[in-house]
């Protein structure tokens, strides 16, 4: 089940693999990210050591959850993968061109996830090029309807 998605990393990249990682999370963020009040728009996933890490993920505590705490909603946060994954992930994007990011928040057995992806950014024309063939889908679609 999905808590949150990053539509807007499907429309600036190509995703060519994905990913599951666990997230290591304060009890605060864990109630926080259950109401919804989590934003991963503008996260990215970074490499340090031979440890992934999410920046940039905005977490909004709750006024109940949080009063003997002074929470930090922009902490990086720490991802868990295997070993074998994070060597592949490190050679991967060592390479030209590619990024790791977000792409949504999930449960898995109420645990709370995060799906990653190696991605290639697109160029401008690129954008163009699939915002068309959206458009002449919907086109095709309503075509169909009207005919039938």
């Amino acid at each position: 089940m999905s808590i949150i998605d990053n539509r807007k990393a499907f429309h600036d990249y190509f995703i060519e693999d994905k990913y599951e990682a666990g997230l290591v999370l304060q009890g605060w963020e864990v109630k926080a990210i259950r109401e919804g009040r989590a934003n991963i728009k503008e996260s990215y996933v970074v490499i340090r050591g031979a440890e992934i890490f999410i920046v940039g993920m905005h977490i909004t505590p709750l006024e109940s959850a949080s009063t003997h705490i002074n929470p930090d909603p922009t902490r990086t946060r720490k991802l868990l993968l295997h070993a074998e994954q994070i060597d592949k992930l490190i050679g991967k994007v060592e390479r030209a061109g590619y990024a790791l990011i977000t792409l949504d928040l999930h449960y898995t057995k109420g645990r709370v996830k995060a799906t990653i992806g190696l991605a290639k950014g697109k160029k401008q024309y690129d954008k163009r090029e699939t915002e068309k063939e959206r458009d002449w889908e919907r086109e095709k679609a309503r075509l169909v309807r009207v005919k039938n």
